[in-house]
């Protein structure tokens, strides 16, 4: 097991990514904490995932309970050893659109939660003396501007950026950071954006998803599960000499 007696803390894992993540870091061997906002979902999603794994309630956008969350995942777990800054939210609009609460609630959850998260594990993981690994959730859309995404687009650039920053400076403690830029993932969040794009592209429900999905190289959108390979290797030993790397994991959409 390649993370046999490790301590995951996971953000937004009551549901998609982070639930897939969770799943794959407990067959590997882990402990895992499921972080996530919603309550009720995140304790159902632990529940169904047995023995090692908890629930833990955590707001990114309130520096209390992100305190919090890790002080509550290391009293049940024991240290940490492993953070995926999953947690994020989506919005669109054309530019003479775009609100500022929009924009505020997007770079609060997107990048200022990343940051302060990270911050927090990082001090824990300081304290502990024996390193860790830290993994940040980009995206294509942090790689290139897209028209009717542009708060979207910066908030994962800045992600990108942050994962290099935070990767030199961290390194010097043996916290290796890096970040998985996924493309287009298959889940429920894409009723949601699909029925954006719809509203401003005059597309048809399910439209803006079938052409999105034929459009990757691969064929096909991802499934949360094509992303838990690189998961699991940024959060283990072998991944021990990657330092402030993004990793695309897109079916070949963008290539960096």
């Amino acid at each position: 097991m390649r993370l046999q007696g490790k301590r995951a803390l996971i953000t937004g894992a009551a549901r998609g990514i982070g639930l897939e993540f969770a799943r794959a870091y407990l067959a590997e061997g882990a402990q895992v904490a499921l972080a996530d906002i919603n309550e009720g979902a995140v304790t159902a999603a632990a529940g169904t995932l047995g023995a090692g794994a908890h629930a833990v309630v955590m707001d990114v956008t309130r520096q209390d309970s992100i305190d919090t969350g890790i002080a509550q995942a290391v009293a049940r777990m024991g240290g940490l050893d492993i953070l995926v800054n999953n947690a994020a939210l989506f919005d669109l609009a054309p530019i003479v659109e775009i609100t500022r609460a929009s924009y505020d609630r997007l770079f609060a959850v997107n990048v200022a939660g990343c940051l302060f998260t990270l911050q927090a594990a990082a001090r824990q993981m300081i304290a502990q003396g024996t390193g860790g690994k830290i993994i940040n959730m980009a995206s294509q859309a942090g790689r290139r501007g897209e028209g009717l995404v542009a708060v979207y687009c910066a908030t994962k650039a800045a992600v990108i950026s942050l994962t290099q920053s935070a990767g030199l400076d961290l390194i010097r403690h043996g916290i290796n950071v890096n970040a998985i830029a996924p493309g287009v993932v298959d889940g429920e969040h894409w009723d949601h954006v699909d029925s954006l794009f719809a509203r401003y592209e005059g597309r048809a429900p399910g439209e803006k998803k079938r052409l999105v999905g034929a459009a990757v190289p691969i064929g096909r959108m991802s499934t949360a599960k094509d992303l838990t390979g690189m998961a699991i290797y940024l959060a283990s030993s072998e991944s021990n000499y990657v330092v402030a790397q993004c990793f695309g994991v897109d079916g070949g959409n963008w290539m960096a």
